[in-house]
């Protein structure tokens, strides 16, 4: 276990810093990975390092991220054999990651920057199950807002506060997909209950596209709000692009069309 108040300068990252590491490399935008960003500073602090030392090590991960290769942005490459191993496991399990870097923020008694604090489970399976959906919902809602920089792929709306990080294989289908921010969508409230009712799709090609429940009403706000959108090509997130053959199970098993 990591020992919070052990000065660490100089030595080597280990895997348990490396996971706390790159769980915060996906919750924030790449262009806040700065050593005076306050989540950098939280993490220093309980790992017992510096706010630089946090944001050099969220510029390696960078290094192996192909979205931001994709812009012309290259992380910082003085990476190790380990930091590449830590992309690759999590990459195809991320809901190890959220629910591991949780028990290692609880061992520090850590706020987990989420609703409020999360505590390790010490009682029923049930409250333990409870514990980690709540644990996967609030990394899977920053990673995808992250992603998507606060706003709605179909609408532009930038308000926070009404933003939905969605799901486009729901949880109820597929566990291992639950937090993967590939399987999700930043829409606003009112895109998220039309495209979970099947009323709205995005297509593998990322065209938004309205069932004809929607397309076909005569209701003039309904057109007007709506119908605007339709056949248009939603906003894309500067990494973690939403999985084709995800979109794709959504079009044949969900959409009204």
């Amino acid at each position: 276990m990591i020992k919070s108040t052990e000065s660490r300068y100089g030595t080597t990252w280990n895997r348990e810093e490396l996971i706390l590491a790159f769980e915060l490399y996906c919750r924030i935008p790449f262009q806040k990975t700065k050593a005076n960003n306050p989540e950098v500073i939280d993490l220093a602090r309980i790992i017992g390092r510096t706010p630089a030392s946090v944001a050099r090590k969220l510029g390696n991960f960078g290094a192996f991220d192909p979205a931001l290769q994709n812009l012309k942005i290259k992380g910082l490459t003085h990476n190790s054999k380990m930091d590449r191993e830590i992309w690759h496991e999590f990459h195809a399990d991320w809901n190890g990651l959220t629910w591991e870097a949780s028990l290692l923020k609880n061992q520090f008694r850590t706020v987990a920057h989420l609703d409020d604090t999360i505590r390790q489970p010490k009682g029923s399976s049930e409250t333990k199950r409870l514990t980690k959906q709540r644990v996967h919902q609030a990394f899977f809602r920053e990673t995808v807002l992250s992603s998507y920089e606060a706003t709605c792929c179909v609408s532009g709306l930038s308000i926070r506060e009404c933003l939905i990080a969605s799901h486009i294989v729901p949880w109820s289908e597929e566990e291992k997909f639950r937090t993967d921010p590939t399987n999700g969508l930043c829409l606003s409230a009112t895109f998220d209950r039309l495209f979970d009712a099947g009323l709205m799709t995005i297509t593998k090609d990322f065209i938004i596209r309205f069932s004809p429940y929607i397309t076909k009403s005569k209701n003039s706000v309904t057109r007007e709000l709506l119908c605007c959108y339709n056949e248009k090509p939603i906003k894309k997130p500067y990494r973690f692009l939403p999985c084709a053959e995800r979109l794709e199970w959504h079009y044949m098993n969900r959409f009204k069309g």
